[in-house]
């Protein structure tokens, strides 16, 4: 295994839609063009109106935090505030910074082995690279994970609401890992480009499919969606590249109508690889030292391994209280009494008892060159209505926080037959049906966007 961290390469081109630039670094702090900075201005206006937002010192929340709600809705602000503020309010229903701050290691660490999971490493921007292998997530997997959710309580001090079922919750702490822990952790390298101007808040994933059958497909299909409509909800902008790996043979059919579901956007994030395109994709946008063995590249790291750390953080770390790496479960950064560091935090509860340590330090990388100010609005907004940035050309039409759902007990249209609770025993036999099913679905499925 080599030890090399990721070398620094120039982003790859974007595309604009409505005036503005897609793709990292575009939208994202040090890049904003004067329609997205007056964006911004106008949003963090609109939200202190609505009480929703505080300036500061400190600010309520950070600019790129809430660039990722503008981006989310093609900087239309009405749109961005709807769905800030409905995440807002599912986080504060959901008591989500105690459900992290308190949530149960084992609990924690059983959710962790059942979706993506960060290698330790960085694609060439710097962006952190997780894997995700579907095969592991069979039925009995996946029921034994469920049952053992049933009460949120079991798990952490936090008293949701209940809107929200307690196996998707221990999902979204793994979220906030993304958000609170890995997210931070690359901003602050300065191997990077833009690296004291542009905070890193994406992910590039790599989506392993191999040796996943039609069923399998099939019987995780409510699962993923639910947990992908939540996510794309409250978490927004938070995916990068994702390269979908071992497609089998009938997955083009059924890419053929789920990628509907999508916005182009979120769409031209997938590629979909196949067996002698691996290798040379994988390395156009990860240093062939940081891609996992199995997929040609030179690291060592397998499904449910602990993060393989790149060995530059463990240079820029200065490890505290007796710790060498990142402990299992929930850990977080928060700012040094002097400000110059970041200190990393383990959280969550053993056995009931709270868990609070210092792991490391990092020193601090990022430096915001000026803070998109708060400008006091000369003349009141009539009630209802937002400040709105300078138009772009053309303005998409709002999307829908929707995926399509799982067929119902009856056969729409008369010709597409119900198999919501049939048991697929042959791929082959079933691929027309579902396709069928899935022509339908898409019918009436509304686009989202991650």
């Amino acid at each position: 295994m080599t030890g090399e961290p990721a070398h620094k390469v120039k982003s790859a081109a974007s595309v604009s839609v409505a005036g503005h630039e897609i793709g990292y670094p575009h939208g994202h702090l040090g890049h904003l063009s004067e329609t997205e900075a007056e964006a911004l201005r106008s949003f963090k206006v609109f939200l202190a109106e609505k009480g929703l937002y505080q300036a500061g010192p400190p600010p309520s929340h950070e600019d790129h935090t809430l660039l990722r709600f503008l981006r989310a809705r093609r900087w239309v602000i009405q749109d961005a505030y709807k769905q800030f503020s409905e995440t807002e309010e599912w986080r504060k229903k959901n008591q989500l910074d105690v459900l992290y701050d308190t949530i149960d290691l084992e609990a924690y660490e059983q959710s962790r082995r059942l979706y993506p999971q960060w290698t330790g490493r960085r694609d060439r921007r710097g962006i952190p690279l997780y894997l995700f292998e579907i095969r592991h997530l069979d039925s009995k997997t996946i029921a034994e994970y469920e049952k053992s959710a049933t009460d949120a309580k079991t798990i952490s001090k936090a008293t949701p609401d209940g809107s929200t079922p307690p196996k998707l919750l221990r999902l979204f702490a793994l979220y906030e890992n993304l958000t609170r822990f890995a997210q931070p952790l690359c901003t602050e390298l300065p191997d990077r480009d833009h690296a004291r101007t542009t905070p890193i808040t994406l992910s590039t994933n790599i989506v392993d499919v191999s040796g996943v059958s039609l069923r399998q497909f099939w019987n995780l299909k409510s699962h993923m969606q639910a947990a992908s409509q939540l996510a794309t909800a409250h978490y927004p902008e938070t995916l990068d590249r994702i390269f979908i790996i071992g497609a089998p043979y009938f997955f083009s059919t059924v890419w053929g109508w789920i990628k509907r579901w999508f916005d182009p956007i979120t769409v031209s994030k997938i590629f979909i690889l196949s067996a002698h395109e691996v290798k040379p994709t994988l390395e156009s946008f990860i240093d062939p030292a940081n891609i996992p063995q199995q997929y040609g590249g030179g690291l060592e790291f397998k499904w449910l391994d602990r993060p393989n750390l790149d060995p530059y953080i463990r240079e820029r770390a200065t490890w505290m209280d007796g710790f060498t790496d990142f402990p299992e479960g929930p850990v977080y950064w928060v700012p040094s009494e002097d400000g110059t560091k970041l200190e990393c935090i383990a959280a969550g509860s053993v056995k009931g008892e709270q868990r609070w340590a210092k792991v490391c330090s990092i020193p601090r990388v990022f430096q915001q060159e000026k803070p998109v100010e708060v400008p006091e609005p000369e003349v009141k907004q009539p009630a209802g209505k937002a400040p709105i940035a300078p138009a772009a050309t053309e303005e998409p039409k709002e999307t829908k926080e929707e995926t399509a759902a799982v067929p119902n007990n009856s056969a729409p249209d008369g010709d597409v037959p119900v198999i919501q609770n049939l048991s697929i025993t042959d791929d082959k036999e079933a691929a027309p049906i579902l396709e069928k099913v899935l022509e339908q679905e898409a019918k009436t499925a509304t686009p989202v966007q991650a």
